[in-house]
């Protein structure tokens, strides 16, 4: 009969200890939590106010307010749109290229259901996950506005902004980053979105400044940033924000995002000096303008490999940029003949391409990454290169059906004398500035 109820006893503490352990794994940790929702306010920070002040001092000054309304309304759009139906599709299990609509207007998703992250141990309230990737989308969405800028009509940017997510920033994202991603399955590393955000967003704004055409007088007429003073702001917002960006999507408040924040910093000062380096060696003379740029080149390159290069490989990965950027919205840019105003492609595009081909070099442990033993850099360089020739085809031709669209229904461009007025009078009736 004892050893009958000792027997009874040390299975019911068992039992009692395992649904305690249960419990405890559970609960959101709350160091994680709080690093995440830190995360997801600075990925705001980013786009507003940082990339519309970046992007609005680079405009005319007559249109100056119509980047900061297109910024942040498709911001906002963008972030209904992924309530609705954008997360479901990107992160529920559904087939290798899309998710499915299992949580459409967040259905089944409450206070108590968790999101895992990279460790059994530690998992976060899965509206923090729904709230953090909803910035990534909206930030990407508005990163197009800037090719096209000074000449669209703001009806054709919100139009194209609901066509292109639905059909190419939701597949991406889930290909990459989503349960039974195909991508995520062939092995391709996108720690923090080199090929879902900078590269889909760059291919997508060549393409729409290819078919929006050229500005009125462009080649002809001067057409230099208003505010340099505001761009500089705004790129220094971007690298605060950034953080957030980069060190965030390690989903844990650990060594990771340590590694991920102390790339960030190291990339962005040596593509900052490696641009303005190549200024001072090709014509004479850095400006504040390159300087600006090259910070937000590093940004772009760093972000696919963050989470796994070394910090000396950060630093070559953003002096490297640096001066292919240059190279990028200047040489090739005249190659190319598109007028991407605030050079979308040439610092995003390009950028995003070089980083995400670089992840594959530089994540070998050999070069301080922290890639498994037997990492081959030949391997990973393939697969990064299908990932990054996925994007760019996926995201050019949804691109160009989505823009064909809005311009036989809406039309892409304002008449000529709204783009010559401005389109802050023409399009919003009001200014930015009164003198």
């Amino acid at each position: 009969m004892k050893k009958r109820l000792a027997s009874l006893l040390m299975g019911l503490c068992a039992a009692g200890f395992a649904h305690v352990a249960f419990a405890a794994a559970m609960v959101p940790d709350k160091g994680d939590t709080s690093w995440m929702m830190t995360s997801t306010l600075l990925v705001l920070f980013m786009a507003l106010p940082g990339l519309a002040l970046f992007y609005g001092g680079l405009v005319r000054s007559k249109n100056m307010l119509s980047v900061l309304m297109q910024v942040m309304v498709v911001f906002c759009l963008i972030t209904i749109l992924w309530a609705v139906y954008g997360y479901s599709l990107a992160f529920t299990s559904g087939g290798p290229l899309i998710g499915s609509f299992g949580k459409l207007f967040l259905k089944g998703v409450s206070t108590a259901t968790l999101s895992d992250t990279f460790s059994p141990d530690a998992k976060l309230p899965e509206y923090v996950f729904i709230a953090f990737q909803c910035t990534f989308a909206a930030i990407t969405c508005t990163l197009i506005v800037g090719a096209f800028a000074e000449r669209i009509r703001f009806s054709a940017v919100l139009l194209f902004s609901v066509l292109w997510f639905t059909f190419c920033y939701l597949p991406i994202a889930h290909m990459v980053w989503g349960p039974g991603g195909w991508l995520l399955g062939k092995g391709a590393l996108d720690f923090a979105g080199g090929t879902v955000v900078h590269i889909n967003a760059g291919i997508a704004g060549l393409v729409g400044a290819y078919l929006v055409g050229r500005r009125i007088g462009y080649g002809r007429e001067s057409m230099a940033p208003h505010s340099l003073t505001m761009t500089m702001i705004g790129a220094s917002m971007l690298w605060v924000g950034w953080f957030g960006f980069n060190a965030g999507s390690n989903l844990e408040a650990n060594a990771g995002a340590a590694l991920a924040f102390i790339n960030t910093l190291l990339a962005t000062a040596a593509a900052t000096l490696g641009w303005s380096a190549g200024e001072a060696l090709f014509k004479g003379k850095s400006s504040m303008l390159g300087a600006a740029s090259g910070a937000v080149a590093g940004l772009v390159a760093i972000t696919p490999a963050c989470g796994t290069v070394g910090p000396m490989g950060a630093i070559v990965i953003g002096a490297l940029v640096g001066l292919v950027c240059l190279w990028s919205v200047n040489g090739l840019k005249r190659m190319l003949g598109a007028d991407d105003a605030l050079d979308v492609f040439g610092v995003h595009g390009v950028g995003g391409i070089l980083g995400a081909v670089l992840t594959g070099v530089f994540t070998a442990p050999v070069l301080g990454g922290t890639g498994a033993a037997g990492f081959s850099i030949g391997r990973q360089l393939t697969i990064q290169l299908l990932a990054v020739g996925v994007t760019v085809a996926w995201s050019g031709v949804v691109a160009f059906v989505a823009y064909k669209l809005v311009d036989l229904t809406i039309g892409l461009r304002v008449p000529e004398e709204e783009e010559r007025e401005g389109l802050d009078i023409s399009s919003h009736g009001e200014s930015a500035y009164h003198y």
